[in-house]
C-alpha cells in the first residue's frame, strides 16, 4: 500500500468508499481540512485532517471505524473527527474560532457541506479569541520557564504553537473583516498589520516552525520574550475591542 499521498485528493475515492461501506445511509459527509487543504501542506509531514459527519444514529456506532482509522493512519490520514450535525449547529458560539478554521479551510469530499453557509457572532468569536489568546500567554509563559530559556526546548515549544496561533489570527482578521491570505505567512502579515503589533516577532517563529531559521539559541531566546510581550499587547487590544 502506498504512503503519505502528496497529493491528498488522490485518497478520496479509496477513502469514501472505506467509510460508505462502513456507515451506508449513516454517512452525511466527509470533509478534508487544515493544512492539506492549501499551500502548507508538506507531503509526509503534514497530517491529513479529515472531518466524518454521521447522523444521529451512526455516532452511536463509531467503533465501526476501528479497522479503517488504523488502516488509513498508516497512510498519513489523522485520526477522523467524528461528528453530527445537530452537534456543530449547537458548538458554534462555544467554539467559533475551530468552525471558522473548518470553514475557510476544507474540500468536500463526500456528501453535504455543512460548512459553506455556517454565520458566527462576532461577540462569541471575540470573546473566543480574547479566551484563548489570554489562556495561550499563560501557557507560554509557562513553558518558558519550564524551560530554563534553553534554544533547544525553546524551539519545540514554538512549533507546538504555531498552528493555534495562526487559527488565533485567522479569527482575528475575521472580526476585522479582511479577508484573510491563503497561506500561513500572509495570514501573520495581515494580522499584526491589523493590529498593529510586531509582525517580525511571529514571521521569526514561524521560520523556527518550519525549519528555516538560522538564529542562535540567544536570539532564540530574544525572540521568545518579544513573542510573549507581543501577546500580552494583543490580549489588550482584544480585551478592548468593539464588534
Amino acid at each position: 500500500m502506498a504512503k503519505n499521498p502528496k497529493d491528498p485528493k488522490t485518497i478520496f475515492p479509496e477513502i469514501t468508499d472505506d467509510y460508505k461501506a462502513l456507515f451506508g445511509d449513516d454517512l452525511v459527509s466527509i470533509i478534508l481540512y487544515g493544512s492539506a487543504t492549501g499551500k502548507d501542506f508538506r507531503p509526509g509531514t503534514s497530517d491529513i485532517n479529515l472531518m466524518i459527519v454521521l447522523t444521529e444514529d451512526g455516532i452511536d456506532d463509531v467503533d465501526r471505524s476501528f479497522e479503517v482509522v488504523g488502516k488509513w493512519r498508516k497512510r498519513g490520514v489523522a485520526v477522523p473527527l467524528f461528528l453530527t450535525e445537530v452537534y456543530i449547529k449547537s458548538s458554534l458560539d462555544v467554539f467559533p474560532i475551530e468552525y471558522l478554521n473548518f470553514q475557510r479551510n476544507h474540500v468536500q469530499v463526500f456528501g453535504k457541506d455543512i460548512l459553506e453557509d455556517m454565520k458566527f457572532n462576532p461577540e462569541f468569536l471575540r470573546l473566543q479569541c480574547e479566551r484563548e489568546i489570554k489562556g495561550k500567554l499563560l501557557l507560554l509563559r509557562e513553558a518558558f520557564i519550564e524551560t530554563s530559556g534553553k534554544g533547544k526546548a525553546l524551539r519545540g515549544v514554538i512549533g507546538q504553537a504555531i498552528p493555534s496561533l495562526i487559527a488565533i489570527f485567522e479569527a482575528l482578521l475575521h472580526l476585522k473583516e479582511v479577508s484573510p491570505p491563503g497561506d500561513r505567512r500572509g495570514i501573520i502579515r495581515a494580522a499584526t498589520e491589523a493590529f498593529n503589533i510586531d509582525g517580525g516577532v511571529f514571521e521569526g517563529l514561524l521560520d523556527i516552525k518550519e525549519g528555516t531559521s538560522k538564529i542562535n539559541d540567544k536570539e532564540c531566546f530574544t525572540l521568545f520574550k518579544g513573542c510573549l510581550q507581543e501577546m500580552r499587547r494583543l490580549s489588550k487590544l482584544v480585551d478592548s475591542l468593539e464588534v
